[in-house]
C-alpha cells in the first residue's frame, strides 16, 4: 500500500505544484480584484458539482461495488455495471448542465452575495458559462479513473489530472500575451482541460482491458443498488459543498479582493491537504473493500493503521512548516504584480487558521473509507449535518468580530469535530483500533514536527521581517532556504528518534531505481 499511496501522492503533488504556477500567474496578472473574484466562483461551482458526484458519492459507492464485481463474478460482468454506471452519471450531469446553463444567473444569487447590478455579477455568470461543461466532463473521467483504480492502475488515473493544470498555465499565458483576456482564457481552458482529461483516462482503460462504453440508460437491478448507496452519501458529500458555499457566500460579503485573498490561503494549504488526502483515499478504499469483501477484520485494520502512520508521518511537518513560514511563503510565492506584499500578509494569517485544521480534513480522508468499504454511507452523513451545523455557526459567530479569519478558523473547527466522530465511531465499531505502534509513531512524528517548527521560525524571525518587503528573488531564496532547513531538521529528528533510518530509506530509493532500470 505504501508504494501506491507515494505514486498516487507524487503524481498529485506534480499537479499541485503545477496547479500553484497556474494560481501565481491568475495572481501577477489579476490581482485580488473583481476579476478574479468572479473567476474563482465560476470555478467553484462546477468543481462543487465535480466533488459532489464525481469524487464524492459516486466513488464511494462505485469503487467497493465494482471491486467486488470484479472479484467475484469476473471481468465482463464488473465491465458492464461500470458503462452503465458511466452512461447513467453523463446523461443525468447533461440534463443538469443545460438548466444551469439557462438560469446561471439565479446560480450565481445563491452562491455569492454578488450584487445583481456590480460587475463582479455580470463577469461570474459568463464566465460559469464557459467553465459549467467541465462538470461533465471532469465527472465521467472521476468515474473512469475509479474504474483504474479498483485495478490497481493508480499512476494512469493520478497523472491524467495533470492536464487540468497545464492546460490552465497555457491558457492564462495565451489570454495575457494573445488574447489579452487572461480572465475569459482561463475559464475557457477549465473546459478544455476537461475533454483531454477524459481523454486520457479513457485511452488508459483501453490499454488495461477495461474500456468503458456507453449504452441507454437504465435502471439495472445493479444501477439501483448503487443508488440506494449513493444516496446517504449525496447527503453527506452535500453537506461538505454546503459548508464550502457558506464559506464562498461569507467571502463575497468581504470588500473587494476578499475571495481572491481566501482563496490563496486556501490553495497553499490545498497543497499537502490535496496530495495526501487523495493518495489516502484513493489507495486505501480499495484496499478496505477487498478487506471487507473477504472479512478480514484484522487485516483491515491493520490498513487502516498503517494509512494514518503515513498520513501523519508527512500531515504534521506540513501543518508546523505551513504555520510557522507562512508569512515567508505568501509573499515568496504570490506578492508579485497586481497582487501586493499587503495581501499576501493578510492572506498568511488566513492560511495559518486552515492549517491548523490540516490534519484533521486528511484524517476525514483516511477515516471515511472505514464506513464505506463496509456499505455505512449513512453514519458519515449524520455526522456531516453535525459539523454543518457547526461551521454555519461558527462562521456566522467569527465572521463579525475576525473578518477574514472568521471562514478558515470555522473551517477548522468543524474539521476536527468531525473527524473526531468518525474516529469514536470506528473505534467502537471495532474497525479502528490504534495499535501501540501507531501511538508510538505518532507522538514521536508530533515532537520531530515541532522541533522542526520552533526552528524554521526563529530563523524567519531573524531573516524575513524586512525580507518579505524586499525584491522578489530575495524573497524566494530565503524561502527556499527555510523550507530546505525545515526538511533536514525535520528528517535528522526521524532518524534521531527511530522513526524513518534515513540509510534504510536511501537503499530502498537506490533498490527500487535498480529494479526499474532492469526492466
Amino acid at each position: 500500500m505504501i508504494r501506491n499511496f507515494l505514486t498516487v501522492g507524487g503524481w498529485t503533488m506534480l499537479s499541485r505544484v503545477l496547479g500553484l504556477i497556474r494560481d501565481q500567474l491568475l495572481y501577477n496578472f489579476l490581482g485580488a480584484g473583481p476579476a478574479l473574484d468572479a473567476y474563482l466562483v465560476a470555478l467553484r461551482l462546477p468543481n462543487m458539482f465535480r466533488r459532489l458526484f464525481g469524487e464524492g458519492a459516486l466513488n464511494a459507492a462505485f469503487v467497493p461495488m465494482f471491486t467486488g464485481k470484479y472479484e467475484t463474478e469476473g471481468h465482463d460482468k464488473a465491465l458492464r455495471f461500470a458503462s452503465q454506471a458511466l452512461s447513467a452519471l453523463v446523461a443525468w450531469l447533461v440534463i443538469l448542465t443545460v438548466i444551469c446553463e439557462i438560469f446561471t444567473p439565479i446560480v450565481i444569487s445563491l452562491t455569492s452575495d454578488f450584487q445583481p447590478s456590480g460587475d463582479r455579477f455580470s463577469l461570474a455568470v459568463a464566465l460559469t458559462r464557459i467553465t459549467f461543461p467541465y462538470m461533465v466532463l471532469i465527472c465521467a473521467a472521476a468515474l473512469v479513473a475509479g474504474i483504474l483504480n479498483g485495478r490497481g492502475y493508480y499512476s494512469a488515473a493520478s497523472a491524467a489530472y495533470l492536464a487540468f493544470n497545464v492546460i490552465g498555465i497555457a491558457s492564462t499565458y495565451i489570454g495575457y500575451w494573445g488574447w489579452h483576456d487572461v480572465v475569459f482564457a482561463s475559464a475557457w481552458g477549465v473546459t478544455i482541460s476537461g475533454a483531454v482529461q477524459l481523454g486520457a483516462l479513457l485511452w488508459a482503460t483501453k490499454r488495461a482491458g477495461i474500456l468503458p462504453f456507453l449504452l441507454r440508460p437504465t435502471l439495472s437491478p445493479d444501477i439501483r443498488q448503487m443508488l440506494r448507496r449513493m444516496g446517504p452519501g449525496l447527503l453527506g458529500s452535500g453537506v461538505t459543498q454546503i459548508n464550502l458555499t457558506v464559506d464562498t457566500i461569507i467571502a463575497t460579503k468581504l470588500p473587494v479582493g476578499g475571495v481572491s485573498i481566501l482563496y490563496a490561503a486556501d490553495r497553499l494549504n490545498q497543497l499537502p491537504l490535496g496530495v495526501l488526502g487523495a493518495a489516502a483515499a484513493t489507495t486505501l478504499m480499495p484496499v478496505l473493500s477487498k478487506h471487507a469483501a473477504t472479512k478480514d477484520a484484522e487485516g483491515g485494520r491493520a490498513s487502516l493503521n498503517r494509512a494514518l502512520n503515513y498520513a501523519l508521518l508527512l500531515t504534521l511537518p506540513a501543518t508546523a512548516g505551513l504555520i510557522a513560514l507562512a508569512p515567508i511563503l505568501m509573499t515568496g510565492l504570490f506578492a508579485y504584480g497586481h497582487f501586493s506584499t499587503q495581501d499576501a500578509l493578510l492572506a498568511a494569517e488566513c492560511l495559518r487558521a486552515y492549517a491548523a485544521g490540516l490534519p484533521a480534513f486528511i484524517l476525514i480522508k483516511v477515516l471515511s473509507p472505514g464506513f464505506f468499504a463496509h456499505g455505512d454511507t449513512k453514519t458519515p452523513v449524520r455526522i456531516g449535518f453535525f459539523t454543518l451545523a457547526i461551521n454555519l455557526g461558527l462562521n456566522l459567530a467569527l465572521f463579525h468580530p475576525l473578518g477574514y479569519l472568521g471562514p478558515p478558523l470555522a473551517s477548522t473547527l468543524a474539521a476536527i469535530a468531525n473527524v473526531l466522530c468518525l474516529a469514536f465511531i470506528l473505534y467502537r465499531r471495532e474497525v479502528f483500533q490504534p495499535d501501540a505502534a501507531l501511538i508510538k509513531h505518532a507522538t514521536r512524528t508530533f515532537g520531530a514536527a515541532l522541533l522542526m517548527a520552533l526552528w524554521v521560525a526563529a530563523g524567519q524571525k531573524l531573516l524575513a521581517p524586512y525580507v518579505i518587503y524586499q525584491h522578489g528573488l530575495l524573497r524566494v531564496i530565503v524561502m527556499a532556504f527555510l523550507v530546505l532547513l525545515g526538511a533536514v531538521i525535520y528528517g535528522g529528528a526521524l532518524d534521531a528518534l527511530g522513526i524513518v533510518k534515513i540509510k534504510d530509506a536511501v537503499a530502498a530509493l537506490q533498490k527500487r531505481i535498480a529494479r526499474r532500470r532492469s526492466r
